[in-house]
């Protein structure tokens, strides 16, 4: 995905995510089923950190994290929200493809990819690198947590327009967000989300921003061929076909005892 668009994608972000998710503690406290299972201090890696929430939420929590995204914007965000929450948290520009160059093979004992990123990555060959990254980078025994849309519900639903039905509300402001789909026939050809978000100004003024994202999606046996193909073993999933989202665990085999 081009700079330019997850720099808009950055100042929207916030828009998006839900009640529950908003907060850094919140979303920490949404993978405490993952993490309860970790040490004390353990060492994390969100690999496609978003605006932070995720990341310094997690390192309220005591563990040792880092952060990345392939987005300068989105790494700003991490940063000025880790300085105002008073937390230490390395922070750095970064694809998944990039991971292995980063001096942290075999280094963390969970990695994170939330918040449907890896739709971004280009095809079953893009999403392959993308896993192979992030395996690279995970210890022995280490745990992989990745969440995503149900594409099969978003591709049976058809190419639309899709308004929320209520406004959102966001540090005393106020707007409306919109979702315009473009549904290819195959599965294999780049789908594409234009989210625009309205803000609403003083008076009856709206202030528009409008992305669109270029999406590749899958199956959940898609993801779980790609997981099992890149070494990894998937020890857990919440997919069910009547849900709209679900997340998806997966664990680098521990390196074997050598006399």
């Amino acid at each position: 995905m081009a700079e330019g668009a997850y720099r808009s994608l950055a100042w929207v972000y916030e828009w998006l995510v839900g009640e529950e998710l908003i907060s850094p503690a919140g979303s920490a406290r949404a993978f405490e089923a993952v993490t309860s299972g970790l040490g004390s201090g353990a060492q994390i890696l969100d690999c496609a950190c978003g605006i932070g929430l995720l990341a310094v939420g997690l390192a309220q929590a005591g563990f040792q994290v880092s952060a990345c995204d392939a987005s300068s914007a989105m790494v700003e965000r991490t940063q000025k929200l880790a300085r105002a929450q008073a937390v230490e948290l390395p922070v750095r520009v970064c694809r998944w493809d990039q991971l292995p160059d980063q001096g942290w093979a075999g280094r963390f004992d969970a990695v994170f990819c939330t918040g449907n990123s890896l739709a971004h990555a280009t095809g079953r060959d893009g999403r392959r690198a993308a896993l192979s990254g992030m395996a690279s980078v995970l210890a022995g025994g280490g745990v992989l947590v990745l969440t995503s849309r149900n594409w099969e519900q978003i591709r049976a639903a058809g190419s639309r327009l899709e308004v929320w039905d209520r406004l959102v509300e966001r540090a005393g402001r106020r707007a409306m967000v919109v979702y315009c789909w473009q549904i290819p026939p195959a599965w294999e050809t780049e789908h594409q989300v234009e989210i625009s978000v309205a803000v609403l100004q003083q008076g009856d003024r709206l202030q528009v921003r409008t992305e669109r994202l270029p999406i590749w999606p899958f199956t959940h046996n898609d993801l779980r061929d790609d997981l099992t193909a890149t070494g990894l073993r998937i020890t857990g999933s919440t997919y069910n076909p009547t849900q709209t989202a679900y997340v998806v665990t997966a664990q680098r085999p521990a390196a074997p005892l050598t006399n």
